[in-house]
């Protein structure tokens, strides 16, 4: 699905983040459940504040690392992202576990921030392209949007497969599907790009965790049981594989040819 038709050679130019592919939605999905696994298994390892103080620190550090780059470096890129995941997992899990706020209540919560900074955006920016992102207002309003799909996105899931009991395996189902829409949406019905483009973005974050979850949880819970810490690490090496990948495509783009 891609967000703009504009060329790959303007798009690298212009903005600090990545071109709209398969591989970009691959990737994003691992990024969400490999966040959802890496914050539980904190959560559970550590004290749940000891915790969150990490997360913070991280994001943090790989936001600033982000925002210091004056172009699209994929690991970069990517680093941020997964950090995001990590950090808005918790932030979602924080109402929830913390202050004992309803699934249902956290979801609608996290949907009107991201409203918010929708309209924030547009009325600023007058876009919410994803491929105009070369101010630093753009790229903070961009991150600030990111952010807050990672919190609606987990507080989503987390409220089909606990209150609504379809379980972690039903709920990555039911996401799997729903990320068709928006993707059949643009293709057949004539959905413009942008919206497109955030639905999906959105879908993605309950439909990685989900079926994160349900390889890391316990047989009891419904999972694969086969531990948050060997799934956080097991998706971790397939980003980092697929980011090499990119980062390879792009440097061969850069390399000016030698004409015989």
């Amino acid at each position: 699905m891609p967000e703009t038709a504009r060329p790959a050679a303007v798009r690298s130019v212009v903005s600090k983040v990545p071109e709209v592919t398969a591989l970009f939605w691959i990737i994003k999905v691992l990024t969400t459940g490999m966040g959802e696994t890496t914050s539980d298994y904190l959560a559970h390892t550590l004290d749940p504040v000891i915790a969150v103080g990490i997360g913070a620190a991280c994001f943090a550090a790989a936001l600033v690392l982000q925002f210091a780059v004056k172009r699209h470096i994929p690991w970069v890129y990517w680093l941020a992202v997964a950090m995001v995941s990590v950090f808005g997992t918790m932030a979602a899990d924080v109402l929830h576990v913390g202050l004992g706020i309803p699934y249902v209540a956290s979801s609608i919560f996290y949907a009107a921030v991201l409203a918010a900074v929708f309209i924030l955006w547009q009325r600023t920016e007058k876009t919410l392209s994803i491929h105009s992102i070369h101010t630093p207002r753009r790229e903070l309003f961009y991150w600030a949007a990111v952010l807050a799909t990672f919190a609606l996105g987990t507080a989503a899931g987390d409220l089909t497969a606990v209150t609504l009991k379809l379980g972690y395996l039903g709920s990555g189902v039911l996401f799997a599907a729903a990320i068709a829409v928006p993707a059949l949406a643009y293709w057949k019905f004539g959905l413009k790009a942008i919206p497109a483009f955030w639905a999906a973005y959105v879908i993605t974050r309950p439909l990685g965790a989900s079926f994160a979850d349900w390889m890391g949880v316990s047989h009891a819970r419904g999972g694969l049981d086969w531990g948050t810490g060997t799934v956080s690490i097991g998706w971790a090496v397939a980003i980092a594989a697929l980011v090499a990948v990119l980062a390879l495509r792009q440097r061969k783009q850069a390399t000016p040819r030698v004409s015989a």
